[in-house]
This record gives C-alpha cells, structure tokens and sequence, in this order.
C-alpha cells in the first residue's frame, strides 16, 4: 500500500513567520511575482512542503532545504526534492486553494482546479482522447465541462508524477470514466503503465477538482487535510 498525504491551505498572509522559512532562492522567486496572489500561493506551497517535510522527517521547518533544480534548463524552479531523503512531493494551487502532497520512494503529482472554469469545444478536442470526447459528448452540455475537468486533473496528475509535464500528449492518455474510480487506461508513452500508475480523485475543497497519481503498482491510500498555521 502506498500511502500519500495531500495537505491543503487556502494562500496565507505574507507574515514574517511564514517569509522566513523560504531561503534565499525561493525569496527570489517570491519577489518575482508581480501579483499579490501569486506571491501567496508560491508562499503556502512552500509553507505547506516545509511543515509537512519536517513532521515527516523530525526536522525544525527552518532548516528544510529544497533543491528545486530543473532537469531542462537548472533554474530553481522544479519539483522540490528533499537531498538525501526519498520523499517526493508535488504543489499545485488553483483559486483560494493551494496543496501538496507527500509519500515515500514513488514519484507522486498533485493537481487542483477551480470548478468554475468552463471547457469549451476546442478544449476538450486538445485535451481529451478520442475515447473521452466520446464519453464526454454523451453527456448534457450543462454536465460537460464538470466531467472535462475531472479527466483534466487526473491527466495534470499523472504528468507531473512522470515530470515529464506537456511533453506527453494529453491526448495520448486515457481514464476511467469520468464518475468511475480513477484509473489510467492506457497510454502511449512509456512513462506511464497502466500496471504501474495509481492515481484518485480527491474532495479537496468547495468549488475545487483534484486528483493526485503515483507511479507505482500498489494500492493508493490518500489522506487530506486541511492545515491551519
């Protein structure tokens, strides 16, 4: 059983006691943000990673450091690795809703959306397998776009647990149907086997979607929570 906790936040206040726990990297990456919004949720993921690393690995968050190198180019701005430990994580944030999840010697992706974000014609033909389109254009217009997200969080999932991201089709994945339990039909790339991809639909929060995946071939057993500073 792989067991992964998903911890949630709505994007906290810019106070000293949270700014302090980012290095001199991550404020640099906070300071690059020009809306307020986005300085925030960049400071909850962060927060978020950090008090949840340390509970995990009997550390004081202070001292947590990530290496967020990016395989592609080396900029700081990848998923956040903890050196010397086999902890994975993956941040997502969308709306008033910032998480991120956590287990142990699998790759794990997080993702999140507001529900209130509509799916249109040209959206759904870029992002869903032929399969999908099909199961989608079945159901009554008012239905569709909520159906398209749930296929799209898990489709986000899955790609940042492979951190491969956009360089895999969305097209070339296909789920489970859209109210069924989550699952990875096939896939054409190589970095995602049916027999070997995990993944849930999550509760998350009013008004939000989620889902998280796991490269692995066990059982997923996911805890969320909501933290409070």
């Amino acid at each position: 059983m792989t067991q992964i906790l998903v911890r949630w936040s709505e994007p906290l206040p810019a106070q000293d006691r949270f700014l302090r726990l980012l290095d001199e990297l991550e404020h640099g990456r906070y300071e690059g943000y020009r809306l307020e919004l986005d300085k925030r949720r960049f400071l909850t993921g962060r927060v978020l990673a950090k008090t949840l690393t340390a509970a995990r690995l009997g550390l004081a968050p202070e001292s947590v450091v990530f290496d967020a190198t990016c395989a592609d180019c080396g900029k700081p701005h990848g998923r956040p690795t903890v050196p010397g430990s086999d902890l994975t994580l993956s941040i997502s944030h969308s709306g008033n809703l910032v998480g991120v999840a956590a287990t142990d010697g699998v790759p794990v992706g997080l993702d999140v959306e507001t529900s209130s974000r509509k799916a249109d014609r040209s959206l759904i033909e870029y992002a869903l397998s032929p399969a999908e389109q099909a199961a989608v254009a079945q159901l009554p217009e008012a239905s569709r776009s909520a159906a398209f997200f749930v296929y799209w969080t898990r489709k986000e999932a899955v790609m940042k647990a492979t951190g491969k991201g956009l360089k895999i089709p969305l097209q070339s994945i296909t789920f489970s149907a859209h109210d069924a339990p989550a699952a990875l039909v096939s896939a054409t790339d190589p970095a995602l086997d049916p027999a070997r991809t995990r993944l849930a639909d999550l509760k998350a929060a009013e008004g939000h979607r989620a889902a998280v995946a796991a490269l692995t071939a066990s059982e997923l057993e996911v805890t969320e929570e909501h933290w409070l500073p």
